[in-house]
């Protein structure tokens, strides 16, 4: 009985520590982003990432940047969500993200990073298809980003002078 009662014991807490290290599904990533916007009057901006996305760490170090991250702060609640991965990383990917991303636009032929704005029930605002079939995705030229810089002045209260510290720290990402 104390061996049995012991077994299941172990059995238990290795289901609950399984449980715990579960990657959260789209929906419980967007749930509480969408209350926070929410209540802060605010848009969301949700980036489709990997690990091993280049491009996605340019994405997330340009947004981070000192000049730049209160500015967004301000505007949007920021997420992410991880599709794409490697097979030996796919437990990173969130369930439902990659059929979000294609609902949306995105897709094996897009790329990532691949960004959204949506409004606070979700619904989207724009995308990072500069033009249809072409991604964005961390804007780094010209063209990309006065792209992203039209979205944010579309989806945001940022002034002309905000807008242009934005667009000289994308601009730094061009290869």
């Amino acid at each position: 009985m104390k061996k049995t009662l012991i077994v299941c014991s172990f059995l238990m807490a290795l289901i609950c520590a399984h449980a715990q290290g579960k990657t959260p599904s789209a929906a419980e990533v967007l749930q509480p982003v969408y209350a926070q916007a929410a209540q802060e009057s605010k848009n969301v901006l949700l980036i489709f990432h990997a690990s091993w996305c280049g491009w996605c760490h340019a994405m997330d170090t340009s947004l981070q940047d000192k000049a730049v991250k209160p500015l967004i702060d301000k505007n949007y609640v920021t997420t992410h969500l991880t599709v794409y991965e490697s097979k030996d990383k796919k437990a990173l990917e969130n369930p439902g993200a990659l059929e979000l991303l294609q609902r949306n636009g995105g897709g094996d032929d897009q790329g990532i990073p691949y960004w959204l704005v949506m409004d606070k029930n979700g619904k989207v605002l724009a995308n990072s298809q500069y033009k249809p079939g072409s991604n964005s995705g961390c804007p780094a030229n010209e063209v990309e980003v006065a792209y992203f810089i039209s979205v944010l002045r579309r989806t945001s209260s940022l002034n002309e002078d905000q807008l242009k510290v934005i667009e000289k720290r994308f601009r730094m990402n061009e290869r």
